[in-house]
């Protein structure tokens, strides 16, 4: 996720507590959880997988703190960080990059080219209206920090991106690990990369699949619900996403369901309270708390406002070169 929180009116708040500790998923895999919190830009889930000849880690977070943690569990591992896989370029899932690559020069980071024309576009849009908020942050020195660090972030340039770019879905051995690497075109991003471990039977999602909702800034919706019946086809027992807790597959089924039922009411002529009331309803399950619920009601008003229902022009470019 990019934007939302500035745009929701919400704040941005970028140092804050960091809920880094290591959890087990599964036999030699480990969940180092992101925070998706209202005042505070996020960080998206990361997850090591311990491999023969080193470590694998899927996304890398945003904060210094989060990459940290993951260099403190190499460290405790007394394994090297090896390779990195980023699902996709939001600064919550690559933001890790170059201080990982910093701490382990050889790493080998595989993702897909898209953040290429992010870096022209996307970014270098959201870095011009961080630099005009700039002024205006004078009057709170943590905010202002915190817009300076995006930009810092924004201009480690190509340190973000790949060094073993993704054209299509693959099975390589990475470190010894045989992975299944899928390539979505044009759904959260224009190039998504999801995981599944087949000896695990993990599947790593990014956010294809996110909580406590759907965060649409460079989605194209439709493409979107069409990659989550691909994720459906894998033969996972549990299911990572991007942001929020790992699931098993009647969750998955849960989610995917509220997601469609979502897009079907944005585009039909209800109110917006309705589908708001409608995404709450079916996804409650989903959500832990009721900071959660009332998050996601600021969302997915947001988003019904701003991309569902009145898609800007580069969102109806981006969809309309969906394969």
């Amino acid at each position: 996720m990019m934007s939302v929180i500035r745009m929701l009116g919400l704040g941005l708040v970028l140092y804050g507590a960091c809920a880094c500790a290591a959890s087990m998923l599964a036999p030699q895999t480990f969940l180092i959880e992101g925070e998706t919190k209202p005042n505070r830009q996020p960080d998206g889930n990361s997850i090591v997988i311990v491999a023969p000849s080193g470590l694998i880690v899927f996304d890398t977070g945003r904060h210094p703190q989060h990459a940290q943690a993951l260099i403190d569990f190499a460290r405790e591992q007394n394994r090297p960080i090896v390779a990195i896989i980023n699902s996709h370029w939001h600064l919550d899932h690559v933001g890790g990059n170059p201080r990982l690559r910093a701490a382990f020069p050889a790493i080998a980071v595989y993702a897909s080219a898209a953040i290429d024309d992010a870096r022209s576009g996307f970014l270098a849009e959201y870095r011009a209206h961080l630099v005009t908020e700039l002024p205006e942050s004078a009057k709170s020195p943590d905010a202002q920090q915190a817009i300076r660090a995006e930009i810092a972030l924004i201009d480690e340039g190509a340190a973000l991106g790949p060094t073993e770019v993704m054209a299509k879905s693959a099975r390589p051995t990475i470190a010894g690990r045989a992975l299944q690497l899928n390539l979505e075109s044009n759904a959260v991003t224009a190039g998504d990369v999801w995981v599944f471990d087949p000896k695990t039977r993990v599947l790593l999602a990014g956010d294809l699949v996110t909580l406590p909702a759907p965060f649409f800034e460079s989605a194209c919706p439709a493409r979107w619900r069409e990659s989550l019946s691909h994720l459906e086809k894998a033969p996972f027992e549990l299911l990572v996403p991007g942001h929020g807790a790992p699931m098993h597959r009647s969750q998955f089924e849960t989610y995917r369901k509220a997601f469609s039922e979502l897009l079907d009411c944005a585009a039909g002529s209800g109110e917006k309270n309705a589908c708001i009331d409608g995404w709450l309803s079916d996804a409650s399950a989903l959500l832990i708390s009721s900071e959660d619920a009332s998050y996601a009601r600021a969302l997915i008003g947001y988003y019904l406002e701003n991309y569902l229902r009145n898609p800007s022009e580069r969102v109806r470019a981006f969809c309309a070169h969906s394969p």
